[in-house]
């Protein structure tokens, strides 16, 4: 360490690309994708840029990584529940309280989500990726759900409002409090996710008797 650089190094280095992207996940959640670099992600883990590169050949690489390994286990709990043979409104109920409890127990899985699906940069290039890698398989499966609560809606927008509905109640968190009417329950992933489910039954029943 060179005089007067007091930062301290992690005391245990990861010795793995698994161990490189448990530690780099809180950073890009952070940070997002364009506010840390390669570099600062080496001194972060506790490796030098060489070894980086040698697990990750650029950014974009271990990003996509970070993120899909962020949403693995919790692909499999969801896709678990879209497949369960229940009445298609119990599905939607447990799928939506599923996401509510993952945005509200792991505030980095959270702000990865956020980033990506509500701030997205621009990057085409990554957000295919993103899209084809790691939200595709999930996002096709709520399509299909979609389709079985609402046969004449077009299934890929009702996805995006699922999806939109939750994610944004959580985005919102930190100053809805502060506005007229909000109350501490507002937080709770039960109550949040009895709220969404009444409100797209609600309006998928309404548009069936129109």
């Amino acid at each position: 360490m060179r005089p007067g650089n007091t930062q301290k190094q992690p005391k245990n280095k990861p010795k793995t690309k698994t161990g490189i992207i448990e530690k780099t996940i809180p950073l890009f959640a952070k940070s997002g994708f364009s506010g840390v670099s390669m570099r600062q992600i080496a001194r972060a883990v506790g490796i030098n840029a060489a070894s980086l590169y040698h697990h990750f050949p650029d950014k974009e690489t271990l990003y996509v990584a970070a993120v899909q390994q962020a949403f693995a286990t919790r692909e499999f709990v969801l896709s678990e529940i879209l497949s369960l043979d229940i009445p298609v409104h119990e599905k939607l109920h447990q799928f939506i309280k599923r996401i509510c409890d993952f945005m509200q127990e792991d505030p980095d899985f959270s702000a990865l989500i956020h980033r990506e699906i509500l701030d997205g940069d621009g990057d085409k290039n990554r957000l295919q990726l993103l899209a084809g890698h790691v939200f595709q398989k999930i996002f096709s499966n709520v399509i299909r759900m979609a389709n079985e609560l609402a046969p004449d809606k077009d299934s890929h927008l009702l996805a995006i409002s699922i999806f939109g509905l939750i994610a944004y109640h959580y985005q919102t968190m930190p100053i809805r409090i502060f506005l007229p009417g909000g109350k501490p329950e507002h937080n709770d992933s039960e109550v949040v996710a009895n709220h969404v489910t009444s409100l797209l039954l609600k309006g998928v029943e309404r548009d069936e008797d129109t």
